[in-house]
């Protein structure tokens, strides 16, 4: 070797300094592929020496899949059909790792030995960064949620199939539009406070607005919105990703108004209703179910226990045997019991309720009404102490139909009695009443002239109690003029002196209020069902397409900084920052599903956890202030604190502040709850005849624990929301000490 180098010419020398400082690997080969010279360079991509890599074939660096095309391709440039190719193929390196190269060959003709010139360039890291980015465009084309980006000057540079979806327009179509093109008119400024948000560097979570589709639609959608910065932490653009909430608004309004029927046909059949939580063992009653039980409001202390104890004694062993039978099957039940008041009168209950199981099968609420039905059973006493006292007086009256009159006329319940031609002899004044007509419009006149709409199936009953039968249903439908009209029956013969069947006797009970009742619980359960599952729906989504999607970003990221190591240092605050964030957002939503801190905090330290908590995650400042000195019931801490809940997102929403004053504070035998804030304000009235369900249903919280709230605002005037809770009283006591 040392005589050769002593006589290399200068070129052949240029020439050899050239193959060894290359930093591109160069190997010469013969045309059966076996390598004759390596520079370093090849031998630093593959690992291998000089020596080992001249004993190997050109087959022996790569998969076989990849091996076939080199070799198939080399075949050629032998046969002289090609002098030149180029392929990228992945090459084995001596630990078995793979690597990516761009192998480049040439026929070298001028030897008197053709020879094979392949120089391969080291282009690993071009094809991880390539696999990240389709990764990346892969997580973004696959989810259903508008992801776009933006300048921040508010023009649309990048649009993915889920937009497209939701707004319908294309991706040509939006791609250096203004993203105004999607805020409906009557929010004009609303893009504006976007765009400075983010100018400032600032993130926007979760915001409820409207926008506009190509169709001219509006929906209902909730915007993630996010800065995009460079290197130097300076923001360039924006990205955001666009939910469709329309369904679950729909599901909140469909809810609300569900729950306002059921309201409504409370207050008209005079019904109350429960709600029992099985996990907490409170069981909330309305104040008209209260007085159903001879209790003051306020009066019954929120256990099954209390409920069982106010149970007539000979009834409660079958009421008991009535609710585990419901717990162990889920199914609608329903029963009758009386109950003794305080008073010691005796009053007649009929109960109907629903159990619903959680996710693993176990019973968790109880939702259901009673109603009183003492008039029906003294009604239904009289009419059986009137056959009596017509047996025990047949023989001493000479006109039984005469006395039977007497009774029919004054019995407390719609009675009608009618001879075999179903002519009217005598009705009672609330059969007169449920029927709004005067005795002197039916009194001899058919049955069938004054209902000529009455259905066929019922004139067939009348037929055969007039042919000796006792017919009774408990649940029966007449479609009059339009309205459903429910009622209770029982037809019977009656007999005149000569035991001869003079006619029939209409008892019937009107239960339309008590059908529609039922159907609006019916309809509030599934309502409620649909709302869970919409809600576990939600979550799901949350956790899919949110939290997921941005693990999968910081993961594409964490890859791209292995990739470049230079940059580790610049970036991993950042990195640690995301990673926080994302801790924070699923500890968030895991805090607002389940009120976990009262619990192992008590109620004042939670709510002010909470809010330090959601102080830091919406950067709001909240002004907490506390003066409670007692220890509160779960029940009502667990009251006050949705309301706040409720209240803080709504001022998030809608107010435009970054600070809000909540007060929790004991006075004169009350808790009283204030949060302020001074932002736009909006018309309350509005609101509460509106779609969404928010004040609705803080309203009906505090109304469960017997409290009041009051709630002030005007456009651009601020909001005050003030909730009164009673306590110290004998029932908060009770409570406390279950």
């Amino acid at each position: 070797m040392g005589e050769a180098a002593q006589t290399r010419t200068p070129e052949t020398q240029l020439f050899h300094d050239v193959f060894n400082a290359s930093p591109i690997g160069i190997a010469v080969e013969n045309l059966e592929g076996q390598p004759l010279f390596v520079n370093p360079a090849f031998c630093s991509f593959l690992g291998f020496s000089e020596e080992e890599l001249r004993n190997k074939h050109c087959v022996d660096f790569s998969p076989p899949e990849d091996a076939e095309k080199d070799w198939a391709l080399f075949q050629q440039l032998r046969a002289g059909s090609i002098d030149h190719y180029q392929l990228e193929k992945r090459y084995f390196r001596r630990d078995g790792s793979l690597v990516w190269g761009s192998l480049s060959i040439s026929l070298l003709k001028s030897s008197a030995s053709p020879l094979v010139l392949a120089m391969v360039e080291d282009i690993t890291d071009k094809k991880k960064a390539e696999e990240a980015r389709y990764r990346h465009a892969a997580v973004i084309e696959s989810s259903d949620d508008a992801i776009a980006s933006g300048t921040l000057d508010g023009i649309i540079v990048s649009w993915n199939t889920g937009a497209q979806k939701i707004y319908g327009y294309t991706e040509a179509e939006a791609i250096a539009k203004p993203i105004s093109m999607l805020v409906p008119p009557e929010l004009p400024d609303e893009e504006n406070k976007i765009l400075e948000t983010l100018k400032s560097g600032d993130r926007i979570e979760h915001f409820e607005t409207v926008r506009v589709t190509k169709t001219g639609k509006r929906i209902n959608v909730s915007l993630t919105i996010s800065p995009i910065k460079d290197s130097t932490g300076r923001t360039v653009g924006i990205s955001g990703i666009a939910r469709d909430i329309t369904e679950r608004k729909l599901a909140e309004e469909a809810l609300r108004a569900s729950e306002e029927r059921l309201r409504l046909a409370q207050q008209a059949a005079r019904i109350g209703s429960f709600d029992w939580n099985i996990r907490t063992g409170v069981n909330t009653w309305t104040p008209e179910l209260e007085a159903m039980y001879g209790l003051p409001l306020g009066g019954f202390c929120g256990t099954q226990t209390a409920f069982e104890n106010l149970v007539h004694p000979d009834d409660r062993a079958a009421v008991i045997k009535l609710v585990d039978a419901a717990m162990k099957s889920g199914q609608p039940t329903k029963g009758e019991w009386r109950v003794v008041w305080a008073d010691g009168s005796v009053h007649w209950i009929a109960g109907r309720w629903q159990v619903f199981m959680d996710a693993s099968g176990k019973p968790s609420k109880v939702i259901g009404v009673n109603i009183d039905i003492t008039e029906r059973k003294r009604s239904e006493e009289a009419l059986l102490e009137m056959n009596r006292t017509l047996e025990a007086q047949a023989e001493l009256l000479q006109s039984r139909e005469e006395l039977l009159k007497i009774f029919v006329k004054h019995v407390p319940a719609a009675v009608a009695m009618l001879d075999r031609d179903m002519r009217y002899l005598q009705v009672s004044d609330r059969w007169c009443a449920d029927f709004s007509l005067d005795s002197s419009q039916m009194l001899g006149r058919s049955h069938y002239e004054i209902f000529p709409d009455l259905p066929e199936r019922w004139k067939e009953i009348h037929r055969r109690c007039l042919a000796g039968e006792t017919l009774r249903a408990e649940e029966d439908s007449w479609d009059r003029e339009g309205n459903t009209i429910w009622s209770r029956w029982e037809i019977r013969p009656w007999m005149n002196l000569n035991r001869v069947q003079g006619g029939i006797l209409i008892f019937s009970e009107d239960i339309t209020h008590r059908k529609q009742t039922e159907e609006s619980l019916s309809d509030m359960s599934r309502r409620l069902i649909e709302s869970q599952e919409q809600e576990r729906a939600r979550i799901g989504r949350e956790l899919h397409d949110d939290i997921n999607q941005r693990l999968a970003m910081l993961s594409l990221e964490l890859e791209q900084l292995q990739e470049n190591p230079s940059e580790v240092q610049s970036r991993v605050q950042e990195l640690r920052n995301q990673t926080t964030e994302l801790s924070n957002d699923v500890q968030a939503m895991s805090h607002d599903l389940h009120s976990s801190k009262l619990e192992y905090l008590g109620v004042v330290a939670g709510i002010k956890s909470w809010c330090k908590e959601f102080s830091e995650r919406q950067r709001v400042e909240i002004d907490f202030s506390n003066d409670v000195h007692s220890a509160l019931p779960f029940e009502i801490g667990l009251s006050l604190f949705r309301v706040l809940q409720e209240a803080l997102h709504n001022v998030m929403k809608h107010s435009g502040v970054k600070r809000i004053e909540v007060q929790l504070r004991e006075d004169s035998g009350e808790i009283h709850l204030i949060i302020r804030d001074s932002g736009k304000g909006f018309d309350v009235e509005a609101a509460l005849q509106g779609k969404g369900l928010g004040l609705t249903s803080m309203r009906e919280r505090v109304r469960l624990v017997n409290g009041t709230i009051a709630i002030e605002s005007k456009p651009m005037g601020g909001t005050s929301i003030h909730v009164r809770v009673p306590f110290g009283s004998e029932r908060d006591l009770q409570q406390e000490a279950v």
